[in-house]
């Protein structure tokens, strides 16, 4: 990314970590009313997460009694921010400005942990078309 693209892209802050990336990332395949200037290839980055034994025993007693455990949220908050953060650093080491068509994806490695895995396509966008 040259310095005369940095104007194109907003900082995007996580809304539950604070994790900040200066790239853009949408879900959509192409970015409403920017062009798509140079295809670079997919994208990834991942975080695999353990549970800990004492939000284990907050977990079983909030099961108890209902209601959403706080503690394993802010885990896969955490989690999912830091898989987008890996993918957002790679993206951007070649060259990157922006990732279409982000996935994410999760699945069990073990008995009590988790991999996170974001992936998508880097790519170059251009200035809002009519601006």
């Amino acid at each position: 990314m040259t310095e005369n693209d940095k104007h194109l892209i907003k900082s995007v802050t996580g809304a539950i970590t604070g994790f900040q990336r200066d790239i853009l990332i949408i879900t959509a395949d192409v970015p409403g009313g920017r062009p798509i200037l140079r295809t670079i290839g997919l994208v990834r980055g991942n975080s695999v997460r353990a549970r800990h034994v004492g939000l284990d025993i907050l977990a079983v007693l909030r099961n108890m009694v209902g209601g959403e455990v706080r503690e394993y949220t802010k885990l896969m908050a955490e989690s999912r921010e830091h898989a987008l953060d890996r993918m957002c650093e790679q993206a951007a080491g070649l060259g990157a400005n922006a990732v279409v068509g982000l996935r994410l994806t999760t699945s069990m490695i073990m008995g009590g942990a988790a991999e996170l895995l974001a992936y998508g396509t880097a790519v170059v966008v251009g200035e809002s078309q009519g601006e």
